[in-house]
C-alpha cells in the first residue's frame, strides 16, 4: 500500500483530573491546584489540539464518594459545561461528553447536544451510558440503579428518541423570506409522538439538526447488552483491551453482532483506550512509570486487588513476582477484570508493585512503555490487524503524558503516514471519516 493510501490513525484523548495514575496528584509538579479551574481544562484541550487530536472526550460520574482522604474530585464540573467553554479557546477539535440514559431527560439532552454542535459548526458527539451506582441513583430520586437489563433497555429507547430529536428538522425550514412574510416552513418542522415505555416525547425540537447531520455516537459497554445498543446506535466505541489478543476478541464480538442485523455494510470504528509512558529511551520512560508507582497509596491498591482476585493480597511483598493465581476456569469473583490481570501477569511478568501500576494507571486499558517507535510501533500492529481504528489516550499525568505523547509520538506517526499532518475537515464526522448523516 502506496504510503498516501495508508489507513489513518484516529486519537481521543480522555481528560480526567491530574492524569489517569492515582498517584499523579503526588507529584511535586502535579496540576492538582487547578482541578476547578476552567483555564485547566482549556490548556489541556489546546494542547491537544496542536496535536491534531480528533477529540477530547469527558467521562462523567453523577456521585461523589468523599469516603477516603485520596479521592480525586475529577468531576468538578459538568461534562457539556466544560466542553462549552473549551469550545470558545479551540477551533477544529471534537468534542465528546457523557450522556447517561438512565437519569438524563432526553429532550434535554438532544437540545444541549444541538446547541453546543451549532455554536462549534458541527464538532460534537456524545457518549451513551447507563451509569454505574447506586450512588449516582441516590442523586436522581432512586433508591438504587435499575437493573442491568432494565438500565439497558431504557438506553435503547433513550437512543431511539434521542435520534428523532436530532433529526426532527432541518434549517432550511427557516425561511425567513421578508417579501413573502414567511418565517418558517411550518409543513416541515412537525411533532413526531413518540409514545415508547419510558419516555413520551412530542417534538420536535426547538434545535434544527446538526451542521454534521447529527452528533457522532459513541458507545462503551462491553457486555452483550451494550455492543447490542452499539450497533444500533453508535458511529464508534470505546472499548478496553489489555492486548491484541482481547482486542481482536472485541472486534469479532462486534462483527458477529453486526452480522446479525441488517447493517453489514456499517464499519463501527474502536477506541481502545491507551496508556503511555514517553521517553527519548526506553529507560527514561520506565523512570517515569516508576516515578508514580513508588507514590502509590499501596494499602488502598492492595486493598482493590484484593477484591479483583478475591483474596487476600495485603502481605504480598511489594518487589516480588506476583504470586502464582489460579486459572480464570476456577475463579467464581468478577471475571473480566481478573482476566485482563492474568494477562498483564503473562505478558509482564510483573512484581506486586509494578502490577498495582499498571492497574492504577488506566485499570487494565492498552499500556506501553518506551520510545515514541516502540509505541508507534505497537499502535500501528492494532491498527493493521483491524482491532482499532484509533485510540482513546488515557495520560498518566495531566499535561506532562499528554505534553510527552504530542511532542514525541505524534511526530512518529505523521512520519509513517498514519496520521494527520493538518485538520482537512470541519466537523467531527468529517475528522473520523464517517459519513455524513
Amino acid at each position: 500500500m502506496e504510503r498516501n493510501e495508508r489507513k489513518q490513525l484516529h486519537l481521543g484523548v480522555l481528560l480526567y483530573g491530574t492524569g489517569h495514575h492515582q498517584a499523579a496528584w503526588l507529584l511535586p509538579d502535579s496540576s492538582v491546584e487547578r482541578i476547578g479551574d476552567i483555564t485547566y481544562y482549556q490548556s489541556l484541550a489546546q494542547l491537544a489540539e496542536k496535536g491534531l487530536f480528533d477529540a477530547v472526550f469527558f467521562a462523567d460520574n453523577q456521585s461523589f464518594a468523599a469516603n477516603h482522604p485520596n479521592m480525586m474530585p475529577a468531576f468538578w464540573f459538568d461534562p457539556l459545561i466544560n466542553l462549552t467553554a473549551i469550545a470558545q479557546v479551540t477551533k477544529h477539535i471534537g468534542l465528546v461528553s457523557t450522556i447517561s440514559s438512565t437519569f438524563s431527560n432526553p429532550y434535554t439532552a438532544a437540545r444541549q447536544l444541538l446547541s453546543l454542535d451549532h455554536i462549534t459548526k458541527g464538532r460534537v458527539g456524545w457518549n451513551l451510558v447507563t451509569s454505574m451506582t447506586d450512588l449516582e441513583a441516590q442523586n436522581h430520586s432512586m433508591k438504587e440503579l435499575p437493573p442491568h437489563a432494565k438500565r439497558y433497555e431504557k438506553a435503547e429507547e433513550f437512543a431511539e428518541v434521542m435520534n428523532k430529536l436530532f433529526e426532527s428538522w432541518d434549517k432550511n425550514a427557516f425561511l425567513h423570506n421578508r417579501s413573502e412574510r414567511k418565517l418558517i416552513d411550518a409543513s416541515s418542522i412537525q411533532p413526531f409522538h413518540h409514545d415508547g415505555h419510558y419516555f413520551q416525547v412530542q417534538g420536535p425540537s426547538t434545535t434544527p439538526k446538526s451542521p454534521q447531520g447529527k452528533p457522532v455516537a459513541m458507545q462503551a459497554g462491553a457486555s452483550k447488552q451494550g455492543i447490542a445498543l452499539a450497533v444500533n446506535y453508535a458511529d464508534a466505541v470505546y472499548s478496553v483491551s489489555w492486548n491484541i489478543k482481547q482486542a481482536k476478541r472485541f472486534r469479532k464480538k462486534l462483527d458477529d453482532q453486526m452480522n446479525q442485523t441488517l447493517s453489514t455494510h456499517r464499519h463501527i470504528k474502536i477506541f481502545p483506550g491507551l496508556v503511555t509512558y514517553v521517553g527519548r529511551t526506553y529507560e527514561e520512560a520506565l523512570a517515569k512509570k516508576r516515578a508514580l508507582d513508588e507514590l502509590l497509596p499501596i494499602e488502598t491498591a492492595l486493598k482493590q486487588l484484593s477484591f479483583f482476585v478475591q483474596q487476600d493480597c495485603s502481605n504480598w511483598e511489594l518487589d516480588q513476582k506476583v504470586p502464582p493465581l489460579p486459572p480464570v476456569e476456577a475463579f467464581t469473583g468478577p471475571v473480566g477484570r481478573y482476566e485482563t490481570i492474568l494477562e498483564i501477569i503473562h505478558d509482564t511478568n510483573p512484581t506486586v508493585r509494578e502490577l498495582l501500576g499498571y492497574l492504577n494507571a488506566g485499570g487494565g486499558h492498552f499500556t506501553i512503555v518506551g520510545t515514541p517507535t516502540d509505541i508507534v510501533n505497537q499502535m500501528e500492529e492494532w491498527l493493521d490487524a483491524g482491532v482499532a481504528d484509533g485510540f482513546n489516550l488515557m495520560p498518566p499525568t495531566l499535561p506532562g503524558s499528554l505534553e510527552d505523547f504530542v511532542a514525541l509520538v505524534v511526530p512518529e506517526l505523521q512520519r509513517r503516514g498514519i496520521f494527520r499532518t493538518e485538520y482537512t475537515g470541519n466537523t467531527f464526522r468529517e475528522h473520523l471519516d464517517l459519513t455524513t448523516v
